[in-house]
């Protein structure tokens, strides 16, 4: 059996160019065997995570998670893509929006905190999506998730820039300088946000229990600032900026450019909520997963959604929507207000404050992912280990810290912005559809093809739907059309409900109303990635190609060495708890 396994007397596929060549030669049989190989709840919690050396400790509480989830949140939203979405896309209607894109995130959350109570581990969505698809659709899963933190944190690092500017009366242009050999959109240099970014990493790198203590203070500084804002707002804004533009000739009333402008919002506001995904990944580290992880997750999301939600409103009142900064809306805001000018300092300083939070918590779930990543096999084992004194994943936060700095050195905030909202969209829908696909398919008990065949044609009716609301002419052709594609969703859901029975019920903590809960999330995601434009889906396709070749070129071999050498252990068949108990 060994054999099978090793190249030239047991050499491993990297020890030398002749045996590499040799172990491409053998990438398609290798792909078949391992893209879709399921890893255990079993696996991922004892031999898999052993591959970090030390453990990271159980420090946490519920009320870490709900502050590390607030701070992750807000900041990144509200104080970076507000002001573009309200001003290009949704106009006073951002507050549906946010309310929309909330509904949204709530309900992954559901999914998410579903998983991670089951298996409190620091893989977040990459360890989901094993457990359930395989190891290909978790690399991809997770190379995008790595992207979407890389990406968001640069741009929010560079949002740093602006408002810190404000704060002490600055423009951003006296921040950064242009390089003209650069081109558009790569050209503007910003030494502050490197600075920021690299100071965060060094903070992760130290202690998680100190970096939520750091983050608890800032958080309850930066909530105190946020109301302080809402407050202002409501007092100092009129609300018929609501409704009426500063120019006549621009469109007017609540929603200026209709729903399509209300869904295309939401999709860029999105990034506002990936907050909580990155508090999936700190589950290794809580006492108590049963009882924290819900509250935590959970909680923070509903939390932030009032918040965001009273915000935007607050916005929206204080200036009429085409008269709105889209760098920092709310400072500006007040600077164009005669008397109020100073309040402008303040909301800067506040900014910072949240935009600070988010960079903390934003980090320390990359860097756990890219650790639990490393745990796999399919990135080099390096990034998994975790340091003996700290407890903490120091080569993974260390290289994405510097990886960020890098992007955010030159990287243009819209360049990032359409990027995250496509691959965060996207993950999200592939944890909506894994949940679903857990509860009803007992791996080596029960046929998976009723699920999958479901959950194809409830993607693919969504996508229908989404796609006549995009591009069929107003009338009653479209309206028929989009009635007709929602009454065959629901009775695609009600049918699967009926016939197919759940294979196990969770033991702990389960998602409410399944099918309905993660089916109206893949809806929404679909429907949501359906309002991204198409140089989105451009750079998207072309992040997720460079990554199908790594796993090509890389990732395969070294877990087919893994899996060669014992190191990784995947099984036909899964056992998991109370089986034999739910099926009879």
């Amino acid at each position: 059996m060994e054999a099978h396994y090793r190249n030239h007397g047991g050499d491993t596929s990297f020890s030398s160019l002749r045996v590499y060549l040799n172990s491409l030669s053998h990438t398609p049989s290798r792909f078949s065997r391992r893209a879709i190989s399921v890893s255990t709840s079993y696996d991922e919690m004892s031999r898999v995570r052993a591959v970090s050396g030390e453990q990271m400790r159980r420090t946490l509480r519920w009320y870490d998670l709900v502050g590390l989830g607030i701070g992750g949140m807000i900041g990144a939203g509200v104080f970076v893509t507000t002001g573009r979405a309200s001003r290009l896309l949704a106009g006073p209607s951002i507050v549906v929006s946010y309310a929309i894109a909330g509904l949204c995130a709530l309900l992954s959350a559901f999914c998410y905190t579903e998983f991670a109570v089951h298996l409190p581990v620091a893989g977040g969505a990459f360890s989901y999506i094993r457990i359930t698809f395989g190891e290909f659709p978790a690399f991809i899963t997770g190379a995008n998730l790595i992207m979407d933190y890389v990406m968001s944190n640069a741009a929010v690092s560079r949002g740093f820039t602006a408002y810190l500017g404000s704060a002490f009366g600055l423009s951003t242009s006296e921040w950064r300088f242009v390089v003209s050999g650069l081109p558009n959109g790569f050209n503007e240099i910003d030494p502050v946000a490197v600075l920021v970014v690299l100071a965060v990493t060094f903070i992760i790198c130290y202690s998680t229990r100190e970096s939520s203590k750091v983050n608890m203070v800032l958080t309850a500084l930066h909530i105190a600032f946020i109301v302080f804002v809402i407050v202002m707002g409501f007092w100092k804004g009129d609300k018929k900026n609501l409704t009426r533009p500063a120019n006549p000739e621009n469109p007017s009333g609540f929603f200026p450019f209709g729903a399509s402008g209300v869904f295309n919002g939401a999709a860029m506001v999105y990034l506002s909520y990936i907050g909580y995904d990155a508090v999936s990944t700190m589950a290794e580290e809580v006492r108590d997963p049963v009882k924290d992880i819900p509250m935590g997750i959970s909680g923070s999301v509903a939390i932030v959604i009032v918040l965001y939600c009273l915000m935007a409103i607050s916005m929206s009142m204080l200036l009429p929507y085409d008269l709105i900064d889209p760098e920092a809306p709310y400072a500006a805001a007040f600077s164009k207000s005669e008397g109020w000018e100073w309040v402008t300092k303040v909301v800067g300083i506040g900014a910072s404050f949240g935009i600070l939070t988010s960079l903390l918590v934003a980090m320390l779930g990359q860097a756990r992912y890219m650790c639990v990543i490393g745990r796999s096999r399919v990135v080099p084992t390096w990034f998994a280990k975790v340091h003996p004194k700290t407890s903490t994943p120091v080569n993974a936060s260390a290289f994405l810290g510097i990886f960020t700095a890098a992007l955010a050195l030159f990287t243009d905030l819209n360049v990032l912005l359409n990027l995250v909202s496509i691959g965060t969209l996207f993950v999200f829908y592939m944890v909506a559809n894994a949940v679903i696909f857990r509860r009803y398919v007992a791996v080596g008990y029960t046929r998976p093809w009723p699920t999958l065949s479901f959950l194809c044609l409830f993607s693919i009716t969504s996508i229908v739907f989404t796609l006549v609301w995009k591009l069929a002419p107003s009338g009653s052709p479209k309206w028929f059309m989009l009635g007709a594609s929602g009454v065959a969703a629901i009775a695609i859901v009600q049918i699967f409900h009926c016939v197919v029975p759940q294979a196990r019920t969770p033991e702990f903590w389960g998602v409410p109303l399944m099918p309905w809960t993660p089916c109206v999330s893949i809806f929404l995601n679909i429907f949501l990635l359906g309002s991204l434009d198409a140089p989105s889906y451009i750079r998207f396709g072309f992040f997720s190609g460079l990554a199908v070749l790594v796993y090509v070129f890389y990732s395969v071999h070294a877990s087919y060495d893994a899996e060669g050498d014992g190191s990784l252990d995947f099984k036909d068949v899964e056992s998991f708890e109370g089986i034999n108990r739910i099926l009879s």
